[in-house]
């Protein structure tokens, strides 16, 4: 008896089986073993997608261009209001000159502090039309051209009417402060040196002006007076100061927020 050869069934290649024979069905697609993550997963998993930043960047620019547009716009009217209101009224600041000063006491104690009584008057002028000044009460402060500290005082409050003079009168007396050798050695000197005690007076306040109806806001105001020489008495009679030479600068303090003009 003849034998019978029978072939070995191969698995197909690309993981298919053979549909050979009567009523064979068609070729079933599997995937390959072992799988890996990217095939089991890569594909259901959505494609990452950058965000569009380009809104963004837009809203961002146009708030600063917006922004500086109304700044420009505020300053703009600002000026344009100091103008129309410089126009209208035609402010100047006030002027204060050192009409006269007397020296009744001037002198060094032992223990190093200084004893003075001064009489001290200032004129005060508006030279406005149409502007009235309203002041707060004023401090008024006596040193050397070295800022030691000679004596001070203070005036109340007043309206300052156009066109007025007001004349303020300080009674200035030392605070009994005590001096450094320094400034004993300094002040020693210039009590003994025939020109004078050369003087310096500080006032200082703040004011608010009134134009028609309308009011700024409270400036400070400083005004510095320099180019006064006094001599010291020997005895109990007073000594007139030399104010000739006196010259008083005013200085407006403007106060923005946190900054100081």
């Amino acid at each position: 008896m003849a034998d019978r050869v029978y072939p070995s069934a191969k698995p197909a290649a690309n993981g298919t089986a053979a549909g050979g024979g009567v009523g064979g069905g068609e070729a079933v697609a599997n995937p390959a073993f072992p799988a890996t993550k990217a095939q089991l997963y890569g594909a259901s998993r959505p494609a990452y997608r950058p965000q569009p930043r380009r809104h963004r960047r837009s809203c961002c620019c146009s708030c600063c261009i917006w922004t500086t547009i109304t700044i420009l716009i505020i300053i703009l009217l600002v000026a344009v209001a100091g103008i129309i209101v410089y126009f209208l009224y035609r402010p100047h600041r006030p002027t204060f000159t050192v009409s006269a000063l007397k020296v009744a006491t001037l002198n060094l104690t032992t223990s190093s502090t200084v004893v003075s009584a001064i009489n001290l008057n200032v004129t005060a002028k508006n030279p406005n039309k149409k502007v009235v000044y309203y002041y707060d009460p004023i401090t008024v402060s006596v040193t050397t051209d070295d800022d030691i500290a000679v004596g001070d005082a203070s005036f109340p409050s007043f309206t300052h009417r156009t066109k007025n003079t007001t004349l303020l009168k300080f009674a200035v007396k030392s605070g009994g402060g005590q001096l450094d050798d320094a400034s004993v050695s300094k002040l020693r000197s210039d009590m003994r040196s025939k020109s004078g005690v050369p003087l310096k007076i500080k006032l200082e306040t703040k004011v608010k002006a009134k134009m028609g109806a309308l009011k700024t806001p409270k400036i400070r105001i400083r005004v510095t007076c320099e180019g006064i020489k006094a001599a010291a008495p020997t005895g109990k009679t007073a000594t007139t100061a030399s104010t000739a030479n006196a010259k008083c600068k005013v200085d407006w303090k403007v106060k923005i927020w946190k900054w100081t003009f």
